[in-house]
């Protein structure tokens, strides 16, 4: 069983920051593409930033444009988005993603689709 569950949400102003959290247990993060996506309501999910096996990242850059920073952490199998001037739009519940480890090679996965386990989510909330 892969289990992942993600903290670190609230509610905060606009240009505050917070740090989100993944921590996944029944498997090392290490062998898994992870993912981080967010769901407004009346929204589809979106991608927010990715992280391949090895560690390499990559961000929707429509909207993240530098404020967001995907990083792992192994050895305590788990993964952040840092996330830096926060604005009203990014309100939206952010869920944490991990694919089944299948996968050959460095990947990065950026539809939903394409993950394999997820998290409850952690709802961040911005107000101006």
């Amino acid at each position: 069983q892969v289990q992942l569950v993600e903290s670190g949400g609230g509610l905060v102003q606009a240009g505050d920051s917070l740090r989100l959290s993944c921590t996944a247990s029944g498997r090392a993060i290490s062998r898994s593409t992870m993912g981080w996506f967010r769901q407004a309501p009346g929204k589809q999910r979106e991608f927010v930033a990715g992280t391949t096996r090895s560690g390499s990242t990559t961000y929707n850059t429509n909207f993240v444009k530098g404020r967001f920073t995907i990083f792992r952490d192994n050895n305590k199998n788990t993964m952040y988005l840092e996330m830096n001037s926060l604005k009203p739009e990014d309100s939206a519940v952010y869920y944490c993603a991990a694919s089944d480890g299948l996968e050959n090679g460095e990947r990065f996965y950026v539809t939903a689709g394409q993950y394999a386990y997820w998290g409850q989510g952690t709802q961040v909330t911005v107000s101006s």
